[in-house]
């Protein structure tokens, strides 16, 4: 099936022709591309932009909305039945589309992307592991960076433009797997994620409890229905972290244990660490 790629950028200067480059070296070429650029004010940015649009690449340019707009705008604009979206400030290895636009052969996908290598302030491989919609409920499982079908984008109703302080990717996929289906992920760190410390990931993070509660509020029903599924797998995040950090702790004196938790197996953990350390 043919592919449209959307670029969405706003004053990425540079960066943005990085992810044009990536997209174009791609073993499997795209059918359409297209550069939207969500109200960009800085020079250097707008130079760039035009310097794109002279090599030939189509630029759409809107007043600053967000980058859901931007992506509205950008899939609008397209007609392939598959479109992949991409932030201008990542960049894709060059078997993105020949690995992950097969997942979609299989009609129960409504989406499909990879795992992602980190680079930047951080680096690493990060493991979305996709799924159904009860995968979703209690955090997203797919990156921003996604082939998506396009009539499961019609059907979701698009990107929240309403959506500017992050979670419009969480946001469209528990819509479009409301109706069934699954998001399929490709087990290769296929995606270039660039880390920065005022990346719109991290900062949404300040605002993840108010985030998470409009999800819940947008998406109740599907909530109400899993709801055992969701607190349990919860629990199991919070399990596996103590875990984590009692390992840490129980492997290094030098840490300081901090006052113990009640009522969420803190205690125990404290007591587990003590035991450890005791024993020398």
């Amino acid at each position: 099936m043919e592919v449209a790629v959307v670029v969405t950028a706003h004053d990425q200067r540079e960066l943005v022709v990085e992810a044009v480059a990536s997209v174009r070296a791609q073993t499997a070429p795209c059918a359409e591309l297209v550069v939207v650029d969500d109200g960009s004010a800085d020079s250097g940015s707008l130079a760039v932009l035009d310097r794109l649009r002279a090599e030939g690449v189509r630029v759409l340019r809107q007043a600053n909305a967000g980058v859901s707009a931007a992506r509205n705008a950008g899939i609008a604009a397209t007609r392939a039945p598959l479109v992949l979206v991409l932030d201008g400030d990542d960049r894709l290895a060059p078997a993105f589309l020949e690995r992950v636009v097969p997942l979609l052969d299989d009609p129960d996908v409504v989406a499909a992307s990879s795992w992602l290598g980190l680079f930047g302030v951080a680096t690493g491989v990060a493991r979305p592991v996709g799924g159904r919609l009860v995968d979703f409920l209690h955090r997203n499982a797919c990156p921003g960076t996604a082939v998506l079908r396009r009539a499961a984008w019609e059907r979701a109703g698009g990107y929240d433009e309403s959506l500017r302080a992050g979670f419009e990717d969480w946001d469209l996929y528990l819509g479009m797997l409301a109706r069934g289906g699954r998001v399929a992920i490709e087990p290769e760190a296929l995606i270039r994620y660039r880390t920065a410390p005022a990346s719109a990931n991290v900062r949404s993070m300040e605002h993840r409890l108010d985030l998470v509660r409009g999800l819940v509020e947008k998406h109740r029903a599907a909530y109400a229905a899993h709801l055992t599924d969701v607190l349990l797998a919860q629990e199991a995040t919070a399990i596996r972290r103590l875990a984590d950090w009692e390992a840490l702790v129980a492997a290094d004196p030098a840490l300081p244990l901090g006052e113990p938790t009640f009522g969420d197996g803190g205690m125990a953990a404290h007591v587990r660490v003590a035991t450890a350390r005791a024993a020398g």
